[in-house]
């Protein structure tokens, strides 16, 4: 299927690795130019690289922390200096740490905050001006528990709702100048957070981190975690003309893990 991409601007935030990083692959793969993004400049560079090596897309590698107060806007800076415009916006930022209500800190909530919702606000403000040129799309890459709450994930659960909400309700605001708002909840899907998260769970259980692995695995209707390839695909169409009548909506990614109906 040819998504439409080729030949747009795509800027993804946090791209160094994971999830992040298979969606500006796969955005390079659809003949997209790619803005790729993260923190340490030499493990952007080789990131960079390989999607270049292996896509022989035009790829800009922008360092920029999007916890920081002035981050998103020079990622969209840059990016729209190297290619006069923005086409599709990946907001996406490493995800707050693991812990209860009870164990968590003022500093904790603010440092989550700053890193889950307002990354995701000030990227947006940052590009929405030129999205609303192109008649873009932002596709906002947040987690299952804005569906289904885990105890154990009480910054994300509260924090990536609101990045939801937002998301909704600039669907609304924006679809008058043709600009799409949708978000990816990935479930359980390898990357380093899901090995940080396993092996913690494996030190609560007192077992080994290859048992504590399988045992994930099995309560995922699918037997197996997702792979950020599975995210990246997902994430692409979203972003591209082919899902053109698609805004305001949250996908899952997750396997048949949620198992709600709405």
């Amino acid at each position: 299927m040819n998504l439409g991409l080729e030949g747009k601007v795509a800027v993804v935030a946090a791209s160094s690795a994971g999830i992040g990083r298979a969606a500006a692959t796969q955005f390079a793969r659809e003949g997209a130019r790619v803005v790729m993004n993260g923190r340490t400049a030499a493990t952007l560079h080789e990131a960079a690289q390989a999607v270049r090596d292996s896509t022989g897309a035009d790829v800009a590698e922008v360092v920029a922390d999007m916890a920081d107060a002035n981050g998103p806007a020079s990622l969209i800076q840059r990016a729209v200096e190297r290619f006069d415009g923005v086409d599709v916006l990946v907001t996406n930022a490493g995800g707050p740490p693991a812990g209860k209500f009870d164990a968590l800190s003022d500093t904790d909530w603010e440092k989550a905050f700053q890193l889950t919702l307002m990354s995701a606000v000030r990227l947006i403000r940052a590009a929405l001006p030129h999205l609303s040129r192109t008649q873009g799309s932002v596709v906002n890459v947040q987690s299952w528990v804005v569906k289904q709450p885990d105890p154990v994930m009480v910054l994300s659960d509260s924090l990536r709702v609101a990045v939801v909400a937002l998301s909704k309700a600039l669907a609304d605001e924006c679809a008058g100048n043709g600009v799409r708002f949708n978000t990816v909840g990935p479930g359980q899907i390898w990357t380093q957070r899901q090995m940080d998260l396993t092996r913690l769970q494996a030190e609560r259980e007192g077992t080994t981190f290859e048992d504590a692995r399988a045992r994930r695995a099995a309560g995922i209707p699918m037997k197996r975690f997702g792979s950020p390839e599975d995210m990246g695909n997902a994430i692409a169409f979203l972003a591209s003309p082919a899902a053109g009548y698609i805004t305001g909506q949250t996908l899952l990614i997750d396997g048949g893990l949620a198992r709600f109906l709405f």
